[in-house]
């Protein structure tokens, strides 16, 4: 396998190490490539055609998530459908937002009904913390804007503040979960078991507004304080945090708390599920940004399309390393890596004017360059073609529509669901009523959703 990427970060470039030869030409199989590539490769006027073996790391129109404004829209616009139809409200799980200056009477009028209430700016399209500062008097707002919003300048997303975060010996933390995604029609979903929670170096003071270190928990940002600790990096393994709230709160509130999470995710997919282009030769990872309040309620603060890969501790490094094995190992896994190779053995016996010729991937979707196995089959298939989704590494199968939608169809039919390996086994199957009951009680109530501050109008 060939392999490029755009940015050397050494845990992306490791792992591609380990499955085939670097090239900085056309010819690639697996592309680690940023969004603006991505961008520019799938843009009508570029002329570029993928072939059947070649995978890239991002989906043209990701932005339909990972934008700020257009995440919360699409968000907002799915739970008034699926609310409609269901004949119940699921949950807001986003918190009250708004474009400027596109919303501005919009929110100021929100604001006039939320008197004391404090907002966070952000820029829409931004990451690392840049940009963020919090609001609770409007004439903040009309201060900073005054001669920024011309046709050129940079619009910008506010949203109610969770004045009442969780808090740990403390301090505030929001949750780094890993999302990978093969597929959106059908939707294929995996969640890494390794997060992280990220501390604010700063005990947590709701009056102390202009202070990042309380309220900002980017690493970018906290690396800046005297107080940031290199040793752990301000971070908590997930599964530690997990432990906290099951001795605080008990096993039952966590194991709400953290399917509530599940819910948000799926949810948050299927909210952009039939605006994001599908394409076959894409996946994506995504980094989940959630913040839980003190009523542990979990809020989706955002999503990245390009989560940091970057290590800032030992352990951090052992994660991330880990983290991109097994993406690589889900979208191509070994087995296909191996056969590859054998094709490179077979390659290598054939006359030197085909051998000039071997391994050439164009973007043009030229024939002769596609690699083929004995069945004559490409060599990276399409998620949807390649069956039901199976665990690998630390990756476990969050949501598999097409398998969800067989069996629930055997359910209907009073047949017996097929208790293949991966049904029984590899897939936590938890049928319809799971997701669509999100916010009801066992009685079929509304209930056990929560509410706080930041609960959307």
């Amino acid at each position: 396998m060939k392999w490029k990427v755009d940015t050397d970060v050494q845990v992306v470039t490791q792992n591609l190490a380990r499955k085939g030869q670097r090239t900085d030409g056309e010819d690639w199989n697996l592309y680690w490539a940023n969004v603006t590539t991505v961008k520019n490769i799938f843009h009508p006027d570029s002329g570029m055609r993928l072939s059947d073996n070649q995978l890239i790391n991002h989906y043209p129109n990701h932005y339909e998530l990972t934008r700020k404004d257009l995440m919360v829209k699409n968000i907002k616009r799915y739970l008034r459908e699926i609310s409609k139809e269901l004949q119940h409200e699921l949950p807001d799980f986003v918190p009250t937002t708004y474009l400027l200056p596109a919303d501005y009477s919009l929110f100021v009028e929100e604001f006039r009904r939320t008197q004391n209430a404090m907002w966070i700016m952000k820029p829409y399209n931004a990451a690392q913390g840049r940009g963020i500062f919090i609001v609770n008097k409007l004439a903040q707002i009309k201060r900073w804007s005054s001669g920024r919003w011309g046709p050129l300048r940079e619009s910008y997303v506010i949203s109610r503040y969770v004045e009442d975060p969780l808090l740990v010996g403390g301090k505030k933390f929001d949750l780094r979960l890993y999302v990978l995604v093969t597929s959106y029609r059908p939707l294929r979903v995996y969640q890494y078991a390794h997060g992280f929670a990220r501390f604010c170096n700063v005990k947590y003071v709701l009056s102390d507004v202009h202070n990042p270190y309380v309220h900002l928990t980017n690493v970018a940002i906290q690396k800046q304080n005297d107080d940031y600790n290199a040793n752990h990096g301000g971070k908590w393994n997930v599964q530690h945090l997990r432990l906290f709230i099951e001795s605080v709160y008990g096993s039952e509130a966590a194991t709400k708390l953290f399917s509530d999470v599940e819910q948000i995710i799926v949810h948050s997919l299927r909210a952009t599920q039939q605006s994001i282009i599908n394409d076959k030769h894409c996946f994506e990872c995504y980094g989940y940004d959630i913040l839980i309040d003190a009523k542990l309620k979990p809020w989706l603060v955002e999503v990245n399309a390009s989560p940091s890969l970057s290590t800032t501790t030992r352990s951090d490094k052992v994660m991330k390393l880990a983290l991109i094995r097994d993406v690589l190992d889900v979208v191509c896994p070994p087995a296909v890596q191996c056969h590859h190779r054998q094709n490179d053995y077979n390659d290598k016996q054939q006359s030197s004017s085909e051998n000039n010729n071997r391994d050439t991937l164009t973007t043009t979707g030229g024939t002769p360059s596609e690699r083929r196995d004995t069945n004559d089959q490409p060599l990276f298939k399409p998620a949807f073609q390649q069956g039901p989704c199976e665990p690998k590494g630390d990756f476990t199968v969050l949501y598999d529509e097409a398998l969800e939608t067989h069996l629930e169809k055997c359910i209907k039919a009073g047949e017996p669901l097929p208790l293949t390996t991966t049904s029984k086994d590899n897939y936590n199957f938890r049928g319809a009523k799971h997701w669509t009951n999100w916010g009801l009680d066992d009685a079929g109530f509304p209930g056990g959703g929560g509410n706080a501050p930041a609960t959307s109008a």
